[in-house]
């Protein structure tokens, strides 16, 4: 049982770090298009981007998908877990959108309108009251 209660701390917190920064990027992305390409505040964004993709993003997200498969181990497949997986997944697909939209960046190919990135600054909100719904819930 403390391995268990153990491992969905760890959960949670990865969760909530994951979920912090898929709620950041986007809004980085928002100042980032109204700034010159190859300016001082580009290059600036692109660390502060890529830092928070490779140091607090990518890690979070592997560890939330480690820890959540342990914790599956101990609980066995419920249906309600097969939805969950389908929405967190669809969190994972939007995090590799977010990763492609920033080396668009880079490349100084960015197609996107600041209105775009505030409508996306939105996805990783519905997606995250599903999952915290059907957890809570437990439909099936």
């Amino acid at each position: 049982m403390i391995l268990y209660n153990l491992t969905k701390i760890i959960h949670l917190i990865a969760m909530i770090s994951w979920m912090v920064g898929l709620f950041y990027l986007p809004r980085l992305f928002v100042y980032h298009c109204k700034v010159q390409k190859n300016s001082d505040c580009d290059l600036t964004f692109q660390t502060m981007e890529a830092k928070l993709l490779r140091i607090i993003m990518n890690p979070a997200m592997i560890i939330t998908f480690i820890s959540g498969l342990y914790l599956i181990s101990f609980v066995g497949f419920a249906p309600w877990i097969h939805i969950k997986l389908v929405f967190v997944l669809c969190l994972a697909g939007f995090h590799g959108y977010l990763s492609s939209i920033r080396r668009k960046f880079i490349n100084n190919k960015n197609d996107k309108s600041e209105k775009f990135f505030r409508i996306i600054n939105e996805v990783p909100t519905i997606l995250l009251i599903a999952i915290i719904s059907i957890v809570v819930i437990k439909p099936f």
